[in-house]
């Protein structure tokens, strides 16, 4: 029997790229999205479902996995992929805007997972994937609500990980750095303006200057995404977290390897204007 792969936030970037990967590697796929009915290509594809979900909908979460059950018989796997990346200076940022990053990037996560459990246990098997981001274990400048929503995940995951091997419940952490997608085009146009904070705007233009010096580095694509999560699923380990990136790969080394006040300087020193670095003497 095919297996069954249940995944978030399927309509673009990474959770398209998962959904087409696992299906060519013959698997079932339930694609899921708010807006179904826009969605073309996935369509294409015999062992995809689409079935219509919004995290922040919590009746929508339940349907959805009914109607997989229904079609399929079983989910064997669940990636929480759905989500989405405020940006800006915290100060700009509305309390609203907070708590709907929350919603989405955390709390809906949480829901989707409370929803299937009951399967998986029924079952005594299963698997869940989070996909975090390299900003859940090193963060930087105008990132600082949506690292806080993937810090979270971070730390529900891990503590959930051990929880639920005790019902043979395997729970992975896809951890990629900076990918191409539409993702990205989201958080640039949601990205979080107040012009009446002009005391940052020397430190707000240093930091365009140098994250524009970053554009030309060497990132992970989609599908470089996607192909981890097919090797994650299928490597029969309990290992929790998997980096991907090269861009990621070192950062995270350093964090895992040096002081922590050496990894934060380091830090500072890299992404931080040089108007704006500390020099320790």
């Amino acid at each position: 029997m095919k297996k069954v792969i249940f995944i978030t936030g399927a309509s673009s970037g990474l959770g398209k790229a998962t959904s087409l990967y696992f299906a060519q590697q013959g698997w079932n796929v339930i694609a899921t999205m708010r807006n179904p009915q826009d969605e073309k290509e996935l369509t294409e594809h015999s062992n995809i479902f689409i079935a219509k979900l919004d995290v922040s909908d919590y009746g929508s979460i339940q349907e959805a996995i009914n109607q997989s059950i229904e079609k399929f018989g079983q989910i064997d796997v669940l990636i929480n992929n759905a989500g989405y990346g405020q940006q800006g200076l915290f100060e700009a940022i509305s309390a609203e805007k907070v708590r709907e990053q929350f919603e989405v990037n955390v709390f809906g996560l949480m829901e989707v997972t409370r929803a299937i459990l009951p399967h998986f246990r029924s079952r005594k098997q299963g698997m869940i994937v989070n996909v975090t981001s390299g900003v859940g274990r090193v963060t930087v400048p105008l990132v600082s609500i949506y690292a806080a929503s993937k810090f979270a995940v971070e730390g529900f995951s891990e503590a959930l990980s051990y929880e639920l091997e005790s019902q043979n419940i395997r729970v992975k952490i896809i951890e990629p750095g900076y990918v191409a997608t539409k993702f990205y085009e989201r958080a640039a146009t949601d990205y979080a303006h107040d012009e009446s904070l002009s005391d940052y705007n020397e430190f707000t233009t240093g930091m365009s200057t140098l994250f524009n010096a970053f554009a030309d580095q060497v990132t992970a694509g989609a599908n470089e995404v996607a192909k981890s999560v097919y090797e994650a699923v299928n490597d029969g380990t309990y290992t929790l977290r998997y980096v991907v990136g090269p861009d990621l790969e070192p950062l995270i080394a350093l964090k895992s390897n040096k002081p922590d006040q050496q990894y934060v300087d380091t830090m500072r020193n890299q992404f931080m204007p040089d108007a704006f670095r500390i020099s320790e003497n």
